[in-house]
């Protein structure tokens, strides 16, 4: 019997069930897909770099899954108890006609195990669909190799979704049980006659709130753009974070006691068709949701800004390879060994003979033939001595600055370079050549926090001192250049000086830049296999184009898939929390509009006053979240152009799409069932 009635619930209720039923079938699918690429096969012709990428950004997915999981966990239960208090009518039915809590509850659980087992199914179907689309999407980021693509169904990924519901259901059973356990028959026939008590908030209250959180929320935007750098970012964030969170609140607080006020100044709007009855319900809504709508602007305003950012770090991380990758490999080693490894370890023997030669001498050592193997071999030194600092070079400023940035590793060793050598690396990267006088220095660097900071050295004249002479520098900035192949702008400043201003005294480095004399990838994978066991004999050190653009791709690529799957997941939990509140809100008004019908308002008016209600109900956090948006991903453009060009249009316009899709088809779903609760 339980059963039966249990389907003919389900069977009649199901437009009620359609959020819940939506949110489940969508967050089923997601966690199977992204949960699912471990076990595609377009990923096996890859490089063993990328596979290990892939590997990592497989960890962290499943440790990001842990916590979707318990934001689902949050939103089923939070749908379940909206469907549970919209039934409180027939629950009180089934008391009056002498069934017991035990058996409600029983015909409540076998409702739940119904329409879990029916999404669990549904949901999976999609994501098995959806994920042959995320092996094209992934094979795309990952530049793998399309021809052996073929249906891909993940196992694992199947158990682990099934597992991870089906603790969630017993969990959202356990509450229902608990839910029928402690109602009283009273309660549950008078529910739908209880209104909720509002506090008239003071108008003058309201607005000085108001223009106080105007007055934080301006100065923590001032802090994350105006007021940011690269290089006291991290110690700095959370002020302007905490200052958002709490002006959010306090800006939805104050607006919910002056928005009808504001309404009502404007009479021809005010008194035209519903927009009185609208606005009113409108203001009670803002009235009675103060923490839900702050929490729910929050959690757009981070969707938002992780869907942008993280989709722009692929671009951000690849667009200037091609500019900042000009030859195939750098090759360097330090020069006179002595002392101690990094990590504590004496140099061997070999390794303090082998740092007496330069590369080209140590490389022919060991059996490697540079003519065989390279092509466009050029050779350059790097020159360094403790008597040249950062300190040093910023001379009077230093002051300045060390307020600044007291974190700047300002008793770093300068790296200095001959101009002729730098001349010869640049002609070869297409980057302008220089001159300069016996007298003369100048700074070449790309990376832009510590070019604005050499800058102010350098527009103060600061001269340096190099082996008994002094210099002075040629031009008032930085000029932009690097000598070291990178994915991105690294180079934070290398002197360049007139050739007799160093000697062999103060070598540091031999650098060696060559390109490969092969022209298909596999084989200068094996020059650079090559080159990896001849660092395992000497001290050489590199880094190759190759082994570049693959770590690049699969940085950008585990950024963008992990941006995605929060960003998706935040975006289902705030639109999800606004439907239910919505529909909440339709069952509550349902006698409200029944006295617009008596006194002769028609259905289009109706609904369209219950539409335009909803759309603001929507838009209200969003407008805000878009607010923090626009300097949330201003500061996040500034970082990523420590990776390179952000490229943040292209996402922007991405994330839009998104939150159309997803954020809209809620708000679409809502209407649709409010407007059939308002006339049933």
């Amino acid at each position: 019997m339980f059963i039966k009635l249990s389907l003919r619930n389900i069977q009649r209720s199901f437009k009620d069930y359609t959020i819940y039923f939506f949110t489940l079938v969508l967050g089923i699918a997601m966690f199977y897909m992204f949960n699912s690429i471990e076990s595609q096969t377009v990923m096996m012709n890859i490089s063993a770099s990328t596979k290990e990428i892939i590997r990592l950004m497989i960890s962290i997915l499943s440790g990001v899954s842990v916590f979707v999981s318990f934001i689902l966990a949050f939103l089923i239960i939070y749908a379940s108890r909206f469907l549970m208090k919209r039934r409180n009518k027939e629950f009180a039915i089934y008391m009056t006609l002498g069934m017991g809590k035990r058996q409600i509850s029983s015909i409540i659980l076998c409702e739940t195990l119904f329409i879990g087992f029916i999404s669990l199914i549904v949901g999976l179907m999609a994501g098995i669909a959806l994920s042959q689309v995320m092996s094209v999407f992934v094979a795309g980021m990952f530049e793998a190799d399309m021809t052996k693509f073929e249906f891909v169904f993940s196992h694992s990924a199947m158990m682990k979704t099934i597992l991870y519901f089906t603790i969630i259901y017993f969990i959202v059973m356990i509450f229902n049980v608990f839910f029928i356990g402690k109602q009283e028959l009273i309660d549950l026939l008078t529910s739908h006659r209880r209104n909720q008590t509002i506090k008239e908030r003071s108008l003058w209250l309201s607005i000085f709130t108001f223009i106080v959180a105007s007055i934080i929320l301006g100065y923590a935007y001032y802090l994350v753009t105006a007021g940011i750098s690269f290089l006291n970012t991290a110690d700095k964030i959370l002020a302007p974070i905490s200052l958002g969170i709490i002006a959010t609140f306090m800006i939805f607080y104050s607006v919910s006691g002056f928005v009808l006020k504001v309404f009502m100044l404007k009479k021809s709007f005010y008194f035209k068709n519903l927009n009185t009855f609208v606005m009113r319900q409108f203001s009670s809504q803002m009235n009675t949701t103060v923490f839900s709508m702050s929490i729910i602007c929050l959690m757009l305003f981070m969707t938002i800004c992780i869907l942008s950012s993280g989709i722009s770090i692929k671009n951000a991380t690849s667009a200037e390879l091609k500019e900042m990758t000009p030859v195939d490999v750098c090759l360097y080693k330090n020069w006179d060994l002595s002392g101690k490894k990094a990590n504590g370890k004496e140099y061997t023997s070999k390794e303090i003979e082998y740092s007496h030669l330069d590369i080209r001498e140590t490389l022919e050592k060991v059996g490697f033939s540079i003519d065989q193997n390279f092509k466009e071999v050029l050779m350059y030194n790097n020159y360094a001595t403790n008597d040249l600092t950062i300190k040093d070079t910023l001379g009077s400023t230093y002051q300045q600055i060390h307020k600044q940035y007291p974190y700047l590793r300002f008793d770093d060793a300068e790296k200095i370079v001959r101009l002729s050598d730098y001349n010869k690396v640049a002609k070869l990267y297409g980057l302008p050549t220089y001159t300069l006088n016996n007298q003369q220095y100048m700074i070449i660097a790309d990376f832009e926090g510590m070019s604005s900071i050499r800058n102010v050295a350098l527009e103060a004249n600061v001269p340096i001192s190099l082996l008994g002479k002094t210099y002075y520098p040629k031009y008032n900035v930085c000029r932009e250049g690097y000598m070291i192949i990178a994915s991105n702008h690294m180079n934070t400043g290398i002197i360049i000086v007139p050739d007799d201003a160093v000697n062999e005294s103060i070598r540091q480095q031999s650098v060696m830049i060559a390109n490969y004399n092969a022209n298909d990838k596999d084989e200068k994978r094996k020059i650079e296999e090559k080159i990896n066991q001849i660092n395992h004999q000497t001290n050489i050190e590199g880094v190759s184009k190759l082994t570049l653009y693959e770590s690049s791709i699969g940085l950008g690529a585990m950024v963008t898939f992990i941006a995605i799957y929060l960003g998706i997941i935040f975006l289902i939990s705030g639109a999800t929390i606004l439907a239910l509140k919505q529909l909440g809100e339709s069952v509550d008004n349902k006698e409200r509009y029944h006295m617009l019908r008596k006194i002769g308002v028609d259905e289009h008016m109706l609904n369209k006053a219950l539409f335009i209600q909803i759309g603001l109900f929507f838009i209200a956090p969003l407008i805000l979240a878009l607010i923090h948006s626009f300097f949330g991903i201003k500061f996040c453009g500034y970082i990523l152009t420590t990776f390179g060009d952000e490229k943040l249009m292209t996402s922007i316009f991405l994330t839009a799409i998104f939150i159309i899709f997803i954020y809209g088809g809620y708000m679409m779903i809502t209407y649709l069932n409010s407007k059939r609760m308002i006339k049933d």
